[in-house]
């Protein structure tokens, strides 16, 4: 058994609380540190969790005693500091977005094929109901050829504003003009991971420029990023041909289900979401021109919401709306692979997360990759950040670039 993982969380703001107890009960993890700039935080931590305090970053990047470093900090400094964790010999974890600078992705994926170091994105688009679900459908041949999909993250300021309040101060507004599309990798990973080596060629992008948060969006220098929208949509030709539609809407009345695969459809097959319902559609072998449409909705919600679903559909989609399911595991999810120890711990993002740290855990452990690894969350991460480009330039045509798959022999977990 290779050295047990020994991991410092960097931030412990609103979003790390989620992960800390997960580290901490996962059984490759020996021992978990926490750290952030204001350090009641970090002793808030420390007493709420059972865990050490490191004083900053910079001890953690140079202890013996640490070989693991978990970043939850603002997005802006992701990309930095995985770069900084890398080259000092460190496996890591990063909240999305991996970075905000194809430069810096880059540079990330350079060191981890020459480090040989774990790099996990917790990306929890991978492990979404829908992204499972297409992913097992389209290597069946279900969808037959890929043509055109939709994905979506609504996410309003509204619902934002004490995330930002939390970790930027005063100057929250500043930090809350992030353009929709440097935070894209919700909506491309639920696509992109359905089917294997496909990536995105060429982007096309508009933004909305009108929202009424003026003191967020659209005059210049009112936000750290010069960034006019608050929503953007971009078109991606893809590798195979097929076409992918992306939409970052920070400026939506809206709240949930926020991240969704609307709609995959292929030459032989489709699938559809709306609120609460999930069909898939296939031609009738027996009837031309007939399809076979089939109710798929138990299998990707929670038995909190489809035991009850269409007995009382209009309470049940308010309840969506308020995020009952939130935190709930769904049949499609592979649940029976996880920790024992994992049993009765808060879950999260549509029980998302005790995925992501059970890979990043795996990974250190077996020497293999993680799915999130850093050649899909470039093909997740760069075209969003093209698509900014574009819309600023009013929807030209972006060409993107792959960094190429991992090493031959470098095997992916679960593959």
């Amino acid at each position: 058994m290779k050295e047990k993982i020994k991991i410092a969380v960097i931030g412990c703001g609103r979003f790390s609380p989620s992960f800390v107890p997960l580290f901490k009960a996962h059984p490759f993890v020996e021992k978990v540190y926490v750290c952030d700039e204001k350090r009641e935080r970090a002793e808030n931590f420390s007493e709420r969790f059972g865990v050490d305090i490191i004083d900053s970053f910079e001890q953690a990047l140079e202890s013996d005693e640490i070989n693991s470093i978990a970043i939850f900090t603002q997005r802006f400094k992701h990309g930095e500091m995985v770069i900084a964790a890398l080259k000092a010999g460190k496996h890591v974890y990063s909240a999305v977005p991996c970075s905000l600078s194809v430069d810096e992705i880059i540079e990330i994926e350079k060191l981890v094929r020459e480090t040989q170091l774990t790099y996990s994105m917790g990306e929890t688009g991978y492990y979404r109901a829908a992204a499972i679900f297409c992913r097992r459908e389209f290597a069946k041949g279900t969808f037959g050829k890929f043509t055109y999909a939709e994905a979506h993250y609504n996410h309003d300021i509204r619902n934002m504003e004490r995330s930002f309040r939390s970790s930027g101060g005063d100057e929250w507004r500043k930090y809350a003009g992030i353009p929709p599309m440097y935070y894209p990798t919700h909506s491309t990973a639920m696509i992109l991971s359905t089917m294997p080596g496909v990536y995105a060629k060429k982007v096309i992008a508009l933004g909305f420029s009108g929202s009424p948060r003026t003191d967020i969006f659209g005059v210049e220098g009112q936000n750290l990023y010069n960034n006019p929208f608050s929503n953007t949509t971009m078109l991606l030709e893809l590798s195979n041909g097929g076409i992918a539609r992306v939409s970052e809407n920070r400026c939506v009345g809206w709240k949930a289900p926020e991240t969704y695969i609307s709609q995959y459809y292929g030459t032989d097959g489709g699938y559809e979401f709306s609120v609460a319902h999930h069909s898939l559609a296939h031609w009738d072998p027996e009837r031309p021109g007939k399809v076979i449409m089939e109710d798929v909705t138990k299998e990707l919600q929670p038995k909190c919401i489809s035991d009850v679903l269409y007995s009382d559909y209009a309470d049940t989609i308010q309840k969506i709306a308020d995020g009952a399911d939130f935190y709930d595991t769904v049949p499609i999810q592979p649940v029976e692979r996880l920790p024992e120890e994992f049993k009765g711990i808060r879950n999260g993002h549509n029980g998302t997360h005790h995925f992501l740290i059970d890979d990043f855990c795996r990974a250190v452990e077996t020497g293999k990759l993680s799915p999130t690894n850093i050649w899909q969350v470039a093909r997740y991460n760069i075209p969003g950040l093209l698509a900014h480009e574009s819309a600023l330039q009013g929807g030209v045509a972006i060409d993107v670039p792959d960094l190429g798959e991992p090493p031959e022999d470098w095997e992916v977990l679960w593959s």
